[in-house]
């Protein structure tokens, strides 16, 4: 089977109705949080990605029992001190930062030697974020000189809570320290920039001993000891990171229309929306609910025959960061320049992502100005690609892999796009998606 896909017709005009895969971010989170339930927990529409499918292997390494019976998972919790810690264990969180940095926050009260690996993108990651508060509760380190993986963390019984502000506006950091405090004695308190809040909206859901102060430019966090967990029956809303592609899509595309079931729309997650929605794109939101403390709704959008140019305000940029890559390209359609800046958390994602969205802009005979931490856009609406166009040796990044599909279908040109195996990371049924809407 070869391992790129091949792209010569733009996509013709389509009217339909999607759902795409479970949210990753909650997926993660409901099997961390179900493997330390007093009871059985399950869930359906669970992302069965790369990433998820490590998750569950870490928690069954710890005794955690796991099944599978048609779309629903199953996990048995053995409560919140359940783990059965093995000496020199050693976890992979595959390809998954956020799994690689929330499980160190579980596993400081374990005096066993556990070693967290990863893929080769992972291992480049930088994991002293998360170590340098972590050992300020007590545990130890044996990190790499340039903070990646492999680690090795040591942790204790006699765990001190901390106080910690969190300036980088990271969830994963965050979400972090907060298991840690809930392992603690005493009262954590966390100081923490604006980001993502799945994990708080899910405390907040089981009533655990976590309490949150909304200020307008951060948020105060206090954590206590947690005793006990209820087991957590989830129905994982969809992924709006993975909606995006198929957002941007259709905005790109002639006369066309989609209907995308179901997306979580968490106030942290929609700056894609509010970004494109300032760009002209016609978004709409039907159907809204509020399911155990999340936002859910359907996401219609229409074809856009007219695009703006945007000066992208900087408190989007943590709600936005995944997709940026696809905003980017609405940008190249876009009618004047585009500026987007304080972005270099870009270049820590599984690859330098800011860096290969201006070298693959350029591929696509779009002007842009790249900076370290900025990018200016000069957009062109008649833009029309008509030259072969390479997509490799891009470090197997997921996002750069399905922005190109997208460009490829809206753009016209000879794409020949590499590493389609790494949508498993976290969208399998993508080019599935693809397919479906063509027929």
């Amino acid at each position: 089977m070869p391992k790129h896909i091949l792209i010569r017709d733009k996509i013709a005009k389509f009217n339909k109705k999607i759902s795409v895969s479970g949210d990753k971010s909650i997926s993660i989170r409901w099997v961390l949080f179900a493997s330390l339930a007093s009871g059985v927990s399950k869930a359906k529409n669970l992302l069965v990605s790369e990433d998820v499918l490590a998750a569950i292997k870490i928690i069954k390494k710890f005794g955690i029992k796991v099944l599978k019976k048609g779309n629903i998972f199953i996990i048995h919790g053995k409560g919140f001190n359940g783990y059965n810690y093995k000496n020199n264990s050693v976890i992979n969180a595959k390809n998954s930062a956020t799994l690689g940095r929330l499980i160190l926050g579980l596993l400081i009260n374990s005096t066993k030697k556990i070693k967290l690996i990863g893929d080769q993108s992972l291992s480049k990651r930088d994991f002293k974020r998360v170590a340098i508060p972590l050992t300020k509760f007590g545990a130890r380190f044996q990190l790499k000189k340039n903070f990646g993986l492999p680690l090795t963390i040591y942790g204790t019984k006699n765990l001190k809570p901390i106080k910690y502000h969190e300036t980088r506006g990271s969830a994963q950091c965050k979400s972090c320290i907060m298991f840690a405090g809930m392992r603690t004695k005493g009262k954590t308190i966390i100081k923490a920039k604006k980001s993502r809040n799945h994990t708080e909206l899910l405390c907040k859901f089981l009533k655990l001993p976590v309490k949150i102060k909304n200020k307008k430019n951060y948020d105060l966090i206090e954590i206590n000891k947690v005793n006990r967990i209820n087991p957590l029956n989830y129905q994982i809303p969809s992924d709006i990171s993975s909606a995006a592609f198929f957002i941007v899509l259709t905005a790109l595309a002639e006369n066309s229309k989609i209907v995308i079931k179901n997306v979580n729309i968490n106030p942290s997650r929609v700056g894609v929306i509010t970004i494109l929605k300032k760009m002209g794109v016609k978004i709409f939101f039907k159907n809204k609910k509020i399911y155990k403390g999340e936002k859910v709704a359907d996401i219609i959008v229409l074809s856009s025959k007219k695009l703006n140019n945007i000066k992208c305000p900087i408190h989007l940029n943590s709600s936005a960061i995944d997709e940026f890559l696809v905003i980017f390209l609405v940008a190249a359609k876009a009618n004047g320049i585009s500026y987007f800046r304080d972005i270099a958390e870009l270049n820590t994602k599984e690859s330098p992502r800011l860096k290969l969205a201006s070298k693959i802009l350029k591929m696509m005979g779009v002007k842009n100005i790249l900076t370290e931490d900025s990018i200016k856009i000069f957009g062109n609406p008649k833009l029309v690609i008509n030259k072969k166009i390479i997509i490799k040796n891009f470090y197997k990044d997921h996002r750069i892999f399905m922005t190109s599909v997208i460009a490829a279908l809206t753009f016209g040109g000879k794409w020949i796009i590499h590493d389609k195996d790494s949508i498993n990371t976290s969208f399998p049924s993508f080019l599935k998606i693809i397919k479906n809407l063509s027929t």
